[in-house]
């Protein structure tokens, strides 16, 4: 890849963080994956507030994989900031969730999710799961010039 495609992963279970994390480092689909484990670290680190005021590793992000269900702030609230704000709006967003709740999946698209993944139970599924997340979003999908030059 020539140019920086960077996913921000928002997720606060370890175990779903290390094959997320092994599965898109076996298919080399990113640079750099930046785990954040919390909904208020994952705003400062998109908007560059709080901890990351100096300097946020967020600002190439091309692709958010994000839980519904986190501490601090919520997955929806934060899918909403996102696509509300036009310094991020054209960035993807994938839930990447194991609630298969109806609401849950309307609100999301309502605010502009651009997919919404049920996460397998079983690990190789899951596995393969965030491998065509990361495949069609970081390789297959293509987005305007302007847009993958725009920075959070």
């Amino acid at each position: 890849m020539t140019q920086e495609m960077d996913i921000l992963l928002i997720e606060d279970n370890p175990e779903d963080v290390e094959i997320t994390l092994r599965a898109f480092h076996k298919h080399h689909i990113a640079n750099k994956i930046h785990v954040v484990r919390d909904g208020e670290e994952a705003l400062e680190c998109l908007f560059s507030t709080g901890r990351y005021a100096e300097g946020s590793p967020c600002q190439n992000t091309r692709l958010i994989l994000l839980d519904l269900k986190l501490p601090k702030v919520d997955g929806l609230e934060i899918l909403q900031k996102v696509k509300s704000d036009p310094r991020t709006r054209h960035i993807p967003v994938v839930v990447l969730t194991s609630s298969r709740e109806e609401e849950d999946l309307a609100k999301s698209y309502n605010f502009g999710v651009n997919s919404y993944v049920v996460k397998p139970v079983d690990f190789a599924q899951f596995s393969d799961a965030v491998r065509q997340v990361g495949l069609y979003w970081m390789l297959l999908n293509h987005v305007p010039a302007e847009l993958s030059m725009d920075s959070a």
